[in-house]
């Protein structure tokens, strides 16, 4: 009988596992993750400086030591565009060496690792009976197609469908993240973030509403936001992105969601490891707590405090979706966020971390 079972090893998977073990180390916890690591993961990666202070929070510092920071964020949408420095720079690392690292920092705090499939879980009196693996409390950590989602008869909401590849860093996209918005019904966005080592992660997404559209149409949006993202390109892998809507209300019991599972994928930018990392570490001290007070119900610690962390966050990236819908006022952020270095500052709060609508941004966008 384990105490925690993590279903996924991915940041929040890895995340939870490191949030119950810094809250009590002698608990038992079991990371189960149908892939060996390192193992590639579709993504931007895009990483923010918050996902770091998270990180050292419970022990785990100098993971991207070895990597180049990114300092400057291009955001453009035709002719109208923005090219500035960030206040605190981000990192641009593969999902083969960021998750492994976290899953090794996991196993060092006292986690323990196996490779296999999950296909059902059913919660019984006092445990939950995960393939007949058995656990007082579970995290579901698996990913956009959750299957723990799933057997919580949890609805998902809006998907984005994205195609992602490395390709060579052209020099006029050097030291940069860049996004760039497309034509249609938001989000439709490519982007080109610079990896420092030659390479950069390029990719294009959109919001699935009626036809799917093909790779081969995936790839020609790229190319025609980004003209030459894709020459030299490979390694092109196509995901979906379940988008975080207005809000999110964690269920009550033994069973919790984390990440990209949970449905937390920012509506705007498409950056969801903030939001695995945080909800993940959120999600194993709630457990820590409940297995400390003798309870079954991890699930309402968890919601008082996530709902802390994002209910103000999540309302207003849904909003400023719905209002990028419009052109007028896409452009008009924009053209604020060129304007005026502390827009810019909230812009990038909002769309790579859990920042807020602030007055200042509302002011200059809405008519």
């Amino acid at each position: 009988m384990w105490d925690l079972i993590v279903v996924g090893a991915g940041p929040a998977g890895a995340s939870a596992a490191l949030g119950a073990l810094a809250a009590d180390p002698s608990l038992s916890v079991l990371m189960v993750d149908r892939h060996e690591f390192p193992r590639d993961k579709a993504c931007g990666d895009g990483i923010a400086p918050h996902v770091l202070d998270l990180l050292a929070g419970v022990g785990v510092t100098g993971i991207l030591d070895d990597w180049t920071p990114v300092r400057r964020f291009v955001l453009t949408r035709g002719a109208v565009g923005v090219d500035r420095q960030m206040a605190r720079p981000n990192w641009v690392v593969p999902r083969t060496v960021f998750d492994h690292r976290l899953v090794e920092a996991a196993q060092a705090a006292g986690a323990h690792f196996i490779r296999r499939r999950v296909r059902g879980l059913a919660v019984r009196s006092g445990y939950v009976d995960v393939d007949e693996l058995d656990a007082r409390f579970v995290v579901g950590a698996d990913g956009a197609h959750s299957v723990v989602r799933r057997e919580l008869g949890a609805k998902p909401g809006p998907v984005a469908l994205a195609i992602r590849g490395y390709a060579p860093t052209p020099p006029a996209r050097a030291a940069s993240q860049v996004i760039a918005y497309g034509p249609g019904r938001q989000p439709s966005y490519a982007w080109s973030f610079d990896r420092g080592d030659g390479w950069s992660n390029v990719g294009y997404g959109e919001l699935l509403a009626g036809t799917r559209p093909t790779r081969s149409e995936l790839l020609e949006n790229l190319e025609t936001l980004l003209p030459g993202a894709t020459e030299g390109g490979e390694s092109w892998w196509g995901h979906h992105l379940p988008l975080a809507g207005w809000r999110w209300r964690p269920q009550r019991g033994p069973v919790l969601l984390a990440g990209d599972a949970a449905g937390l994928i920012n509506p705007m930018t498409g950056e969801g490891i903030y939001y695995a990392v945080a909800t993940g570490l959120l999600a194993g001290r709630s457990i820590a707590d409940a297995l400390r007070a003798g309870s079954t119900d991890a699930g309402t610690p968890y919601r008082r405090r996530t709902s802390r962390l994002l209910r103000r966050h999540l309302r207003d990236t849904a909003l400023v979706a719905q209002l990028s819908r419009s052109d007028k006022i896409l452009d008009a952020g924009i053209r604020a966020a060129a304007d005026n270095q502390r827009i810019f500052d909230d812009l990038v709060e909002l769309g790579l971390a859990d920042g807020g609508l602030t007055r200042r941004m509302l002011s200059t966008i809405l008519p």
